[in-house]
């Protein structure tokens, strides 16, 4: 299941607003096919490793990461492909939250006499997969909220003005790194237009091999931002409110979402097929999704520096201590001098199975 997870990682923030997916075939102690679902609209994972698996496939086990389908969608159901190849063993990491899958994959195998044990590699599954889960039984991305910060607390450098500089960076290299993978990885990159207004980020992907664009979304209710900013690309959306005058970015090509709020915003995006989004702030934006409750899992990069008067990363209403939010599942990992920390705030959907280990 570890090698079927690692062939899904290979289609992170490629295959929305389908979940990616890995498949592994084994025949007594041989690897005899591998494959991940590229992208929507593509063989799923399971073809791929029958096709290269061929004869082999019969009497051999197969590990997946999610249930096959059993559904016709843009291609056929997978169960009916495994049981054609003769495998007798399907091992599933989780149950497909797709009403039209739901466990009735797994059903379908077990009915052609396949032996199938579901949950092995599970919670990895589950985070890999946790953008379609949320789009699926929730109606909106999952939202990712990243922030590097120093040992006090501080996002920014104060301006002139008492905003925050755009220049220096926070972190390290290799935490800028690993923030590229995520812009990678996951399908869209969100800022406020006060970050836009204030750096002109390209919110592009950088020194990743192979790396891929985020669709960038800007939350801007009065469209105060320029539609020649550099994060208008193909594919971009700005976020503005019922009543603003979006004219201007309409003509530049620049795709509109009205919205009344954050997550009539969220709804939207999923609508359009977007998955998972990287909340990169700046820190009004960021405040704003934490006290509605929108932010899934939190990514906060710590850096070894002491900055005195700069920009705090949530501004928002004080609250005693009682009342703070706790992550769970909390992971912490050095990145040279930085270290990184990361929780959730959301449980990933997910479904049991009788006889889930």
């Amino acid at each position: 299941m570890t090698l079927a997870l690692a062939q899904a990682a290979a289609g992170l923030g490629r295959t929305a607003p389908n979940p990616p997916v890995g498949c592994v075939i084994v025949r007594g102690a041989q690897l005899v096919g591998q494959g991940f679902h590229p992208r929507a609209g593509e063989a799923h994972a399971e073809v791929f490793a029958l096709r290269e698996a061929g004869e082999r496939a019969r009497g051999a086990t197969a590990y997946v990461t999610l249930e096959p389908c059993s559904h016709h969608g843009r291609t056929p159901p997978c169960a009916d492909a495994v049981i054609a190849s003769g495998v007798r063993r399907v091992v599933v990491a989780a149950l497909d939250p797709n009403p039209q899958v739901a466990g009735r994959g797994v059903a379908r195998l077990r009915a052609a006499g396949i032996d199938v044990t579901v949950g092995v590699g599970a919670d990895e599954a589950l985070r890999q997969q946790a953008g379609f889960r949320s789009v699926m039984v929730r109606g909106r991305p999952w939202v990712v909220a990243k922030y590097a910060m120093t040992l006090d607390g501080k996002v920014a450098a104060l301006n002139a003005h008492g905003g925050g500089e755009g220049n220096g960076a926070v972190s390290g290299a290799l935490a800028r790194r690993r923030v590229m993978q995520w812009r990678d990885e996951l399908d869209a990159i969100a800022v406020g237009s006060g970050t836009l207004l204030a750096d002109n980020p390209a919110l592009t992907t950088r020194g990743i091999p192979g790396g891929r664009d985020p669709r960038p979304v800007v939350f801007d209710r009065r469209a105060r931002t320029c539609p020649q900013a550099r994060a208008w690309r193909p594919g971009a959306v700005l976020v503005a409110a019922p009543g603003a005058d979006t004219a201007a970015h309409e003509a530049a090509g620049i795709q509109v979402l009205r919205a009344a709020d954050h997550a009539h915003a969220l709804d939207a995006l999923g609508e359009l097929g977007v998955s998972s989004v990287l909340l990169e702030g700046g820190p009004v934006l960021l405040g704003a999704f934490l006290e509605a409750g929108l932010v899934d899992e939190v990514r906060v990069l710590i850096a070894p520096k002491v900055l005195g008067a700069g920009l705090s990363p949530l501004p928002g209403p004080r609250r005693p201590m009682a009342q703070a939010q706790d992550l769970r599942e909390v992971h912490t990992e050095p990145l040279g001098p930085d270290v990184l920390v990361t929780g959730l705030l959301n449980s990933i959907p997910h479904l049991a199975a009788e006889g889930e280990h």
